[in-house]
């Protein structure tokens, strides 16, 4: 965990965040984020900084082993595309890298054309593809990335 961990009480935040980032079918409430807080190896990076506002997003990753995975990822839309999420990505994966994984996973749905611009350009490649993973029956492609 760093020093921009979150504590469980914030699962709140995190959830205004993600439901402002993403479409209903796709939001997770508090108690989502609350689950996942708790479970061992998982950590959150806040987007934080000078010229935006105290929380604008954030990054979720789980690390097992050798192995990390981010969870879930949101900027909210009013601060998308300044450069946000690139850093918090980049931090995610020193984060990562700091605690000896090898390998950083995600999933991402296929028609994210951001999100997949965003990930390619950090270095991840498509690895699978789970068809009608979502819960609108999109597919998710499977990336990874070695740290």
């Amino acid at each position: 965990m760093t020093d921009n961990a979150v504590p469980a009480g914030q699962a709140a935040l995190l959830a205004r965040i993600h439901a402002a980032a993403f479409t209903p079918v796709h939001r997770w409430d508090a108690q989502a984020m609350t689950a996942l807080l708790a479970m061992p190896g998982v950590f959150v990076l806040l987007a934080q900084g000078e010229g935006i506002p105290p929380v604008s997003g954030f990054i979720m990753a789980r690390v097992l082993l050798d192995e990390a995975e981010i969870l879930t990822f949101a900027v909210d839309p009013a601060w998308q595309g300044q450069g946000i999420g690139r850093a918090l990505l980049g931090r995610c994966l020193d984060e990562a890298a700091r605690a000896g994984v090898a390998s950083m996973f995600l999933e991402v749905a296929r028609d994210n054309v951001a999100a997949l611009g965003l990930y390619h350009a950090a270095g991840f490649v498509v690895v699978g593809v789970r068809r009608r993973y979502y819960p609108d029956g999109a597919d998710a492609c499977v990336m990874k990335r070695e740290i």
